[in-house]
């Protein structure tokens, strides 16, 4: 697809402007990865999904992408947790980094092109630190290195903040060897227990806020298109990494920056430091990975999106929805597919042309698809409506052809809009490498789990729920029915047939 125009928020200049990257048809973007001590939580998974949502549109657009995001794997946070574990730093980083890019395939996040460690960059990292010296940016103290915040004076420009707004003891440590209690530091002397590397300063390690701007450098050279990461690294972390980059290399430049918005718990950020945030393992043991992508997309990137079960819920049915219609696609279409179709419908099924209802929801979905992505991909507009519709018409198709022959048209018109469908999903994410069927299998696994159930059980009751109906003991059907929904579980009767599937938990259902 050609490079079409499209619109993104830009922090710096606190609003939208149209994309226009330093070289046509390419992009280099750089997004800050995780201090990998630990499993992640969706907190992180909110800002890894929002930039995969990217990476793939550009791909999509037609732009070569070289994508780079990092992995810190040398830390103050790293440090404390091997010494509690009695393991080597690196060793336990490197551990958590796996970690962290299982979860990531999990939930469906393609691979950036780049995966830079800290610990393989240390000349990078130096050369960098031996540059701002030369310049006058930075100075030494006891084997440490610092910043220098005001010999640069642009400092704050991303984040609105002055330098008298950075009180010691709040936002920077206090140390009376800084000239400037701003000042941040660029290498730590070693300590005692500690990875160290040479250096001209000393044995040491580097700051954090460091590394992101030396390997941005080094792959994507010191100007290219986006930065990107969560809105708390406005400040310091981005604001320094401006800083250490300007002042290194007057010609460094970023073009857009990109912030998302947090996972919130009764409006307060999650976080470890916090203490209130789930891991993507413990919400993926009883949500499909597709469910929590699609929680995550249920709000604007730049907006907080609040994390409560119910909302989980609600995205674990909106997925289930969406599989279940192309699963009864995939099934009705099977024959066109495998070719046991008579001849005369396969011709009829391949020059018919779609409804006037599936052409126009096609219509609307590819119109709303390309509209909300380029203004600053409005993801949650595209779920809630034109791909709705689509369903619909599916369904729609779908029982036209139980009431009659396979005509030419529904076939066609289900080819046609599945299409399209798989399409946008496999933009968003949102599709699997698993086949629908295997989806929904493993979606009624999770289900079992949050019921606290086995199938058997469900079973079961489906089968006393049968013979209370055939007695005519409707009061005791409904009492069971009314069971299974309060656990997650919908039965439903067709043909004479009682199946179930999962639900949204709920006490007082309607009749169905």
């Amino acid at each position: 697809m050609e490079n079409k125009e499209f619109q993104v928020y830009n922090t710096m200049t606190k609003q939208k402007e149209i994309f226009k990257p330093k070289e046509p048809g390419k992009v280099g973007m750089y997004v800050c990865g995780i201090t990998a001590y630990d499993y992640s939580h969706i907190g992180h998974a909110r800002v890894y999904v929002a930039f995969d949502v990217l990476y793939r549109y550009l791909k999509y657009l037609g732009y070569e992408v070289n994508y780079v995001r990092n992995f810190t794997d040398v830390d103050d946070k790293i440090i404390r947790r091997a010494n509690e574990l009695n393991e080597d730093p690196i060793s336990l980083s490197g551990r958590f980094c796996e970690e962290f890019l299982s979860d990531m395939d999990d939930l469906g996040c393609i691979r950036p092109t780049k995966q830079p460690r800290v610990s393989d960059h240390m000349d990078q990292i130096r050369a960098m630190i031996a540059k701002l010296i030369e310049k006058d940016h930075a100075y030494t103290v006891d084997g440490d290195v610092y910043f220098s915040v005001d010999n640069f004076p642009d400092y704050g420009r991303l984040s609105g903040r002055k330098l008298e707004d950075n009180r010691a003891g709040e936002r920077v440590a206090i140390d009376s060897r800084k000239r400037n209690p701003a000042d941040f530091a660029l290498w730590k002397a070693a300590k005692h227990g500690e990875p160290s590397w040479e250096s001209p300063w000393g044995p040491g390690r580097p700051g954090w806020h460091i590394e992101c701007s030396a390997m941005s450098a080094h792959y994507l050279t010191s100007s290219f298109d986006i930065h990107g990461g969560g809105m708390d690294l406005t400040f310091p972390h981005h604001e320094n990494e401006i800083a250490q980059s300007c002042a290194a290399c007057s010609s460094s430049k970023v073009g857009y920056w990109m912030h998302n918005g947090f996972v919130t718990q009764n409006d307060e950020k999650m976080s470890k430091s916090l203490g209130n945030f789930f891991t993507i393992r413990e919400v993926t043991k009883q949500y499909h990975p597709l469910a929590l992508r699609y929680f995550l997309m249920s709000t604007h990137y730049r907006s907080n999106v609040n994390y409560s079960i119910s909302q989980l819920d609600n995205a674990s049915f909106e997925v289930l929805t969406l599989y279940r219609a192309l699963h009864n696609c995939e099934v009705a279409l099977s024959p066109l597919r495998e070719g046991n179709l008579t001849n005369v419908a396969a011709q009829n099924a391949q020059t018919a042309r779609v409804t006037p209802a599936a052409q126009e929801c096609i219509d609307k979905l590819r119109s709303d698809f390309e509209s909300k992505m380029a203004d600053d991909m409005h993801v949650v507009e595209i779920l809630n409506g034109a791909l709705k519709e689509c369903l619909k018409v599916i369904n729609s198709c779908l029982g036209s052809l139980k009431k009659k022959q396979k005509q030419p048209s529904p076939i066609q018109s289900l080819v046609e809009v599945e299409k399209e469908v798989k399409t946008v999903l496999d933009v968003l994410g949102l599709s699997s490498s698993a086949t629908c069927y295997e989806v929904l299998q493993q979606m009624k696994e999770k289900a079992l789990v949050r019921a606290g159930m086995k199938e058997e059980d469900v079973l079961l009751m489906i089968e006393e729920r049968t013979k209370a109906r055939k007695e005519k003991d409707f009061e005791r059907s409904d009492q069971i029915r009314n069971q299974l929904y309060a656990k997650g579980i919908c039965p439903e009767d067709e043909g004479g047939v009682t199946t179930w599937w999962p639900s949204v938990p709920r006490e007082d259902p309607k009749p169905t």
